[in-house]
């Protein structure tokens, strides 16, 4: 469920008409509901009732802008960060330092210092190395950092090749059969302090016999780790659950069936559970508002040119990823249409054939279900500015991030010495 519905013949975000903010901002922009992101937060958390004091950690990368995160920070949540950035803009929005979760296969020296010197509660460690690397760095800053093991359980969550973190090909986490001897190294390194085992399996998750699977692995290693002397306190099931994009596809398992997996399988671990909800909360909590440039007849069907391109959604050109595109003052009639950005690309390419509302140029359309994975992943190609934001509370609405003017882009490029007439 969203907040986003037609109100007299006009798209609203709450009580606030799209049409309002393409007027006052300009499109394309990304338009957040708060309300959307509280419910979700909600639904999440009733859905895990019977789990004692669940640590629930957003997975900054979904959605890192900074009224966003503060908006979480105001209903407890914590943060799964997976980069110093990232745990700076954690940190900036008010999110405790303790309830912030370090994962990711790249950490480096710097940004493990950085998040020692926070506090931060527990870093989820992919490699041997990176448990060498950790452990000296904790030493000479003379403090003890609390580790899990990312295990790889060798399962195919189902979804996505390029957003399937869970298989032995993958990057990601130590492979399981080599994690009770990851857990004896990290046991004998100095400023290592051994508190859990954490596991992800991908995202966009649309079965739960897949995650069901690998927290039957984390079970059994607990057990096993249990059993040669470590303390094992917390157990870290990431996140991925899917949400609904497509309405022709069956819809993803809700929170409520998620956390009644969750109990069946975990009862008697006697752990504190971490999850990293992230698109879960706020995917269907922001759009991308953008307006139609023009209409060019195609060989079959037209051609729905709008202002946002490829490098403000990347989702659709790098997954072939479905959203779901609404007029904002819907007229009745609809049509078949391929909806399309100016950019140079083929891949610049939202939709083909796909019934819709029949718009004009200068019509608003939205795509819907973009609060995940969209501004984040946004870019600068063909020297387009990076898309504003706007965040939405009721009747109220204020810009959260601005749009950036071309000149930005252009005053951040250096001349050399011999191109620079100045120096000259």
């Amino acid at each position: 469920m969203d907040h986003f519905d037609l109100r007299d013949g006009v798209l609203h975000a709450e009580d606030v008409p799209l049409s309002l903010i393409a007027e006052e901002v300009g499109t394309p922009v990304y338009v957040y509901s708060t309300a959307t992101i509280e419910r979700h937060v909600h639904v999440f958390r009733e859905a895990l009732a019977g789990v004692a004091d669940p640590w629930i950690a957003f997975a900054v990368k979904a959605n890192p802008n900074r009224a966003v995160l503060a908006t979480l920070a105001r209903l407890g949540l914590g943060a799964d960060v997976v980069s110093g950035g990232e745990l700076l803009r954690a940190r900036a929005a008010g999110l405790a330092a303790e309830k912030i979760v370090f994962s990711g296969v790249g950490k480096t020296a710097d940004e493990m210092a950085l998040a020692l010197r926070e506090g931060i509660g527990q870093f989820n460690l992919e490699s041997e190395p990176e448990a060498e690397m950790l452990s000296a760095v904790a030493t000479s800053l003379g403090v003890t950092a609390p580790v899990a093991f990312r295990i790889n359980p060798n399962v195919d969550a189902g979804t996505h090749a390029k957003i399937s973190t869970g298989k032995s090909e993958d990057k990601f986490g130590v492979a399981y059969d080599r994690a009770l001897a990851a857990y004896e190294l990290a046991r004998n390194l100095p400023g290592l302090r051994v508190q859990g085992v954490a596991v992800h399996i991908g995202s966009q998750l649309t079965d739960l016999a897949p995650s069901r699977a690998a927290f039957e692995k984390v079970g059994l290693l607990i057990a096993e780790l249990r059993a040669n002397g470590h303390e094992i306190t917390t157990a870290d099931l990431g996140g991925g659950l899917g949400v609904p994009y497509d309405p022709s596809l069956p819809l993803p398992p809700s929170p409520a069936a998620y956390g009644e997996m969750v109990r069946d399988v975990t009862a008697g671990w006697n752990v504190r559970l971490v999850f990293e909800p992230g698109r879960v909360i706020v995917g269907n909590a922001g759009i991308l508002l953008s307006r139609v440039v023009r209409v060019k007849q195609g060989s079959a069907d037209p051609f729905v040119i709008v202002d946002a391109a490829m490098n403000d959604l990347l989702r659709p050109s790098l997954y072939d990823a479905w959203h779901h595109i609404r007029a904002v003052v819907p007229r009745g009639p609809s049509f078949t249409a391929n909806i399309v950005g100016p950019i140079c690309e083929s891949g610049d390419t939202f939709a083909k054939k796909r019934p819709m509302d029949q718009v004009e140029p200068g019509d608003l359309v939205a795509f819907m279900t973009a609060g995940a994975y969209g501004a984040t992943m946004a870019n600068t190609y063909n020297s387009r500015p990076l898309t504003p934001e706007v965040m939405v509370s009721e009747t109220n609405w204020a810009i959260v991030r601005n749009r950036q003017p071309i000149e930005m882009l252009i005053a951040a490029d250096d001349l050399p010495p011999w191109l620079d007439e100045e120096a000259a």
